[in-house]
């Protein structure tokens, strides 16, 4: 035979497959002709694959590397790889693979950094969205507080149709409290309310007048009866041609239920300590004496009401009476009146305010109770805010002794 074909071992390597053939057997066309030979990773050292794939060592010195193979102890199988990986990886012929690259640190501070950037602005996108951070770039204000919905006094949430007297009075507060607060505008849409709560309000409007913030008021749709109270004493009131406002006046309203309970055979019996303490009960009509007294009491409310619109509108308490009979006027109908000083809407207010408090340029316009993303979520069920809303006011809406109230009936 052939040298090419007999090994030093005289083992046929034409006939004898590679899972037979020790790796010191392998010649240089097995390697380059076989693309992937499976072999122990033991029997093929770094030295022999050079030596085979390069040719250069003679029959004589393969015989020796055989023999002093055949002396050392078998090494125990391990798991197979190929020539083809390992010949790319250790042959002196061939260049060596580049390591990966990794990435840098600073790309992933700068995909951070990024990252955090994108967070915080739009956290401050849905914060300005609310009507926080309003004064961000701008040191002269302009406060805007609605007034919207029936005004009572009471600790109830915005956005659930009632206006507070403790909520507004307390941005009022909070506005004047800050120095860079030139003035405030009130934005009102209510029928009006409790005379309390009315009151309250306007006593906060004088007290930040005091203080050198002047207070401007926008009429939106309605500004009746206790909200034209606290508008009154403002130091301009816009208006709209086609607003309702006016009603100056009280009214006090009782219910007698008592033809109710007799046909369902309800009975009543009242212990009290005067004779007026269940005044307003539903199970009776009032006596002429309550009748006269509940008229006293609205008279009271409304000569308040009276020296309320006369001092802050400017105008004698006789001509006051003369619209005080509780109509409502449109807004064209009360500026010739002089129930209201022009017509406009929010935004001319915001700059009518910015000329009383001497901003020069440009103000930052802060909406102090607008609307939080809170309310506006219980507002989209209906149901849901109806009830808790009816939690809130459950003291004024069913009082037992009817109530005293300076608002548009309907």
């Amino acid at each position: 035979m052939n040298d090419e074909s007999v090994n030093s071992d005289g083992v046929d390597s034409k006939n004898t497959s590679p899972e037979e053939m020790s790796g010191d057997s392998l010649s240089e066309n097995d390697v380059y002709n076989k693309k992937e030979i499976t072999a122990h990773d033991g029997d093929i050292s770094e030295s022999k694959i050079k030596e085979n794939s390069s040719g250069s060592y003679s029959a004589s010195e393969t015989q020796q590397e055989a023999a002093k193979s055949d002396v050392q102890e078998p090494s125990q199988p391990e798991p197979h790889t190929t020539i083809k990986s390992e010949r790319l990886n250790m042959n002196s012929g061939s260049s060596p693979s580049l390591p990966k690259k990794k990435r840098s640190g600073a790309s992933y501070l700068i995909l951070l950094l990024a990252l955090i950037a994108v967070i915080a602005v739009s956290i401050a996108a849905i914060f300005y969205g609310l009507g926080f951070g309003g004064n961000i770039g701008s040191s002269d204000k302009i406060a805007v507080i609605y007034v919207q919905g029936t005004m009572l006094t009471g600790n109830v949430p915005a956005g659930l149709g009632y206006a507070t007297s403790e909520e507004i009075c307390q941005n009022i507060h909070s506005a004047v409290e800050d120095n860079n607060v030139r003035a405030i505008v009130l934005r009102v849409n209510s029928g009006g309310g409790s005379p309390s709560a009315a009151q309250e309000i306007a006593i906060e409007i004088e007290k930040a007048q005091k203080q050198g913030v002047p207070v401007i008021v926008s009429m939106g749709d309605l500004a009746a009866s206790a909200a034209y109270y606290i508008s009154a004493p403002a130091d301009y009131i816009f208006a709209n041609p086609s607003t309702n406002t006016g009603s100056i006046g009280v009214i006090w309203t009782f219910e007698n239920m008592s033809g109710f309970y007799q046909n369902e055979g309800i009975d009543y019996y009242v212990s009290k300590s005067g004779e007026f303490k269940d005044m307003g009960g539903t199970w009776r009509g009032l006596t002429d004496e309550e009748k006269e007294y509940a008229d006293e009491v609205v008279m009271e409310s409304y000569e308040e009401f009276v020296t309320q619109v006369a001092e802050g509108r400017n105008i004698s308490r006789s001509e006051v009476k003369k619209l005080a009979d509780g109509r409502i006027y449109t807004g064209s109908r009360a500026k010739d009146l002089g129930l209201v000083d022009d017509f406009g809407n929010l935004y001319d207010a915001i700059d009518k305010a910015a000329e009383l408090g001497g901003v020069q340029g440009k103000p930052k316009v802060v909406y102090m109770n607008r609307a939080t993303l809170s309310s506006l979520l219980l507002g989209s069920e209906t149901d849901n805010s109806s009830e808790g809303a009816g939690q809130f006011v459950s003291y004024f809406e069913e009082s037992p002794y009817g109530k005293v109230l300076a608002c548009l009936r309907n």
